[in-house]
């Protein structure tokens, strides 16, 4: 059987009974996080801009928890791009899958007014399907310039809305392959307004493949591992299993492997650890900008050539930038929404402290983490000529082995639809979200 064929079979014949338990609970986690902030960002230029130029007809699903209509594949486009606005939303599989897979389940799933249970188990399709095809590939597509989110959600939300639309196998692998040809996303637009475009567009490509491959539209039966398929097309240098059949979809559960790692900043993931060793020195040293005299951190030379803007102007930028978020954890001793903001980004204090931060890359790669170094380090040399030398951090806070707790989580939630300005309750939402399984979809998503 070819892979193509073997990933519709697996979306098509997924059995809620075999679902384990802890699976479902961190695609419930997955659903909660991005809804926060996906809440978070309807307000802000990139949402906003689609939505105007868009123009979405009324239709059965809504936008961002707003209750404003719109036809399910514009509301899947423009929240997935609130959803990732703010690179607030959860890490996996080196890109970010929640942020594609639950704005064009939530569309699709109010659409066909399915059940909760419907939607954690098109949440797993996609999931498993996009760590399928990642697996296969032993080089870091970020390295080519390709941002996975782009690249796989296009094809991981056709598997989940083949799932909810319960398509068969052949009709699955043609919305799979459907989902292929949509595959796109460059590193290069890191820190502009077009990298949240990629995930709302992968999730719109997601929504359209399922409904034009059940209404008879036809893909090739091999476009994933087709010599001119898609596992060859982005890969870095063409060292990617094309041949081996997927075994154990449905059996091993990637999701409980390799989990969901829930941002505690803002900004791209690759800054995290760092700023986690910089704020834990901050606290235990009492540092204040002017005792110090350069900073360094120690991270891959992927992580490096992905934190591109050194000396940024703007908020946007400075969500890829080391040199920001060391300032950042400095003066404000966090990194945080209130910070990620033009202004707070072009006050002297910080693009002076911008200035005495560099970075020290290593080839030390993690077998565990695509892309990062076995640890991150920061290095701190005071004026005073003594330095301070910040403990290796190999699990950012929030991270899958190193999570945070009920508590934290909810915080977040709270202050992302505060952020939102959402008149809805927090508590009443999360809550909702917490038991989706037992909610009809128009429950969760309507309610205001």
């Amino acid at each position: 059987m070819s892979l193509t064929r073997s990933l519709g079979e697996f979306v098509a014949n997924l059995s809620p009974n075999r679902i384990p338990e802890e699976a479902s609970r961190i695609a419930r986690m997955g659903f909660i996080d991005c809804v926060g902030v996906m809440i978070a960002g309807r307000n802000e230029r990139p949402t906003q801009i689609l939505r105007d130029v868009l123009k979405p007809a009324p239709g059965d699903a809504t936008l961002y928890f707003s209750g404003a209509p719109s036809t399910a594949p514009e509301a899947a486009w423009i929240n997935g791009v609130a959803a990732h606005a703010l690179d607030f939303d959860d890490v996996a599989l080196s890109g970010h899958p929640s942020t594609v897979l639950v704005p064009a389940i939530l569309a699709e799933a109010e659409s066909l007014d399915v059940s909760g249970h419907d939607m954690i188990v098109a949440y797993l399709a996609g999931y498993e399907v996009w760590a399928e095809l990642i697996g296969r590939e032993t080089e870091f597509h970020h390295g080519k310039g390709w941002h996975p989110t782009g690249i796989f959600g296009s094809i991981a939300a056709a598997a989940a809305c083949a799932s909810l639309r319960r398509l068969d196998a052949s009709l699955s692998s043609h919305a799979i392959s459907l989902g292929a040809s949509q595959s796109a996303g460059l590193m290069a637009n890191f820190g502009s307004m077009t990298k949240p475009f990629h995930a709302g567009r992968s999730a719109h490509a997601g929504v359209m493949a399922a409904r034009l491959a059940q209404a008879g539209f036809t893909a090739s039966a091999d476009a994933i591992e087709h010599p001119q398929g898609f596992l060859n097309a982005v890969s870095p240098s063409g060292q990617v299993d094309r041949q081996s059949s997927a075994t154990g979809l449905g059996e091993t559960w990637r999701i409980t492997s390799k989990g969901l790692n829930i941002k505690r900043y803002p900004a791209c993931y690759c800054t995290h650890r760092a700023i986690d060793g910089m704020i834990d020195l901050v606290e235990e040293h009492d540092l204040r900008a002017d005792d110090i005299e350069t900073i360094s951190v120690s991270l891959s030379e992927n992580y490096a050539t992905i934190l591109r803007n050194h000396q940024p102007r703007t908020g946007l930028a400075a969500k890829f930038s080391i040199e920001f978020t060391m300032a950042s954890s400095v003066l404000a001793k966090r990194v945080g929404l209130g910070e990620l903001t033009d202004d707070f980004v072009q006050r002297a204090e910080v693009q002076d402290l911008m200035g005495r931060v560099g970075v020290n890359p290593n080839t030390d790669y993690d077998p565990e983490q695509a892309g990062a170094s076995i640890a991150d380090q920061v290095t701190v040399s005071l004026k005073s000529g003594t330095s301070i030398i910040g403990k290796p951090i190999k699990w950012a806070r929030g991270h899958a082995k190193n999570p945070l707790d009920e508590t934290d989580l909810f915080g977040k939630f709270e202050n992302c639809l505060e952020a939102g300005h959402s008149d809805i309750a927090a508590t009443k939402l999360y809550a909702r979200f917490t038991r989706m399984e037992s909610e009809p979809a128009r429950a969760l998503t309507r309610l205001n």
